[in-house]
């Protein structure tokens, strides 16, 4: 199958807009670029209940949060999502996911944590880890102060922020706790290989996220390539994935991260874990913020958002 047609459409203007491919930009240019990008797309945030920023204790020092409660809810302390953004451990912040943030916390009738954790080339691997990491335990242990429940915690993230999601997962069943309800991943990096048969399908041509652009993320994020053995960063390598919390993969066809989609969920499944992949035909890497450009977008957000209320009943 080819790309959907609105996705061509997408692909025509990225091709009129004559963008400077990622791999050819400082961190700095692909972060002003992003940025640029989400603003061009005019999307009208979504009204929540209450949205607010503030600054929790870091690895690194203070950590930036931003802290969505939704329109309505249930009466008691809200579930809570701790969300990392997309952008290869290099690009993205609070502001360049806040459409996602949003849908999320109204869909999801939960509160979103979004966490602008350290970034490469500034903070190398394992930084990025680390900061997603310390969010979600103070999620847990500061949460009940701020009306939260700390019995039901997902974590979910886009891309690179869906790797993370996904080694915390892993941390936090290595360290007993926080007991997480989901993991919602969505095209997730599982492997820093940067190698595949989709790389070479759909690795030119398919958006903004090229073979080249992942090997720059990768060189920018990791210390050496040789840190991608290291399960903190490619979480497919993990000597196991037994007891991890239910998983719901979301995957887009046309994309470079494909396989590591269907390689994630494989494992998953193989160590006993309730995984649903749900794979988006004809979308390619981002689809999952392009409400005013894609219809799949808000199927694929209306499924991530009742798997968020089912795993918080």
């Amino acid at each position: 199958m080819g790309v959907d047609p609105q996705i061509q459409v997408v692909l025509e203007n990225l091709a009129k807009a004559n963008l400077k491919p990622i791999e050819l930009l400082t961190p700095d240019e692909a972060r002003q670029q992003m940025l640029a990008m989400v603003r061009a797309r005019g999307i009208v945030p979504q009204e929540v209940g209450e949205v607010g920023d503030s600054v929790i204790p870091g690895p690194g020092g203070g950590l930036p949060i931003r802290l969505y409660r939704p329109k309505t809810a249930a009466a008691g302390p809200l579930p809570a999502l701790v969300y990392f953004h997309g952008g290869g451990h290099v690009i993205g912040d609070l502001e360049s996911h806040d459409s996602v943030a949003r849908a999320l916390c109204n869909g999801g009738e939960c509160a979103v944590v979004s966490v602008n954790y350290r970034k490469a080339p500034e903070h190398k691997f394992p930084a990025a880890v680390e900061d997603a990491f310390e969010a979600t335990k103070w999620v847990h242990a500061e949460g009940a102060g701020l009306g939260l429940d700390p019995a039901r915690i997902a974590v979910g993230g886009d891309s690179a922020g869906a790797n993370l999601a996904a080694v915390v997962a892993l941390m936090a069943r290595d360290a007993d706790g926080p007991a997480l309800k989901l993991q919602l991943l969505v095209y997730p990096v599982a492997d820093y290989a940067c190698a595949g048969r989709d790389y070479e399908t759909y690795g030119e041509g398919y958006g903004i996220l090229t073979d080249g652009a992942m090997r720059w993320f990768r060189d920018h994020y990791l210390n050496d390539p040789a840190e991608a053995a290291d399960w903190r960063a490619s979480p497919l390598r993990a000597a196991s994935h037994t007891g991890l919390a239910p998983a719901l993969l979301i995957a887009a066809e046309c994309d470079v991260l494909h396989g590591d989609g269907v390689a994630y969920a494989a494992a998953l499944g193989r160590a006993g874990v309730e995984v649903t992949r749900s794979e988006y035909k004809g979308m390619i890497h981002a689809f999952f913020s392009m409400p005013t450009e894609i219809d799949g977008t808000a199927k694929a957000q209306a499924e991530a958002s009742a798997a968020l209320r089912r795993a918080f009943r």
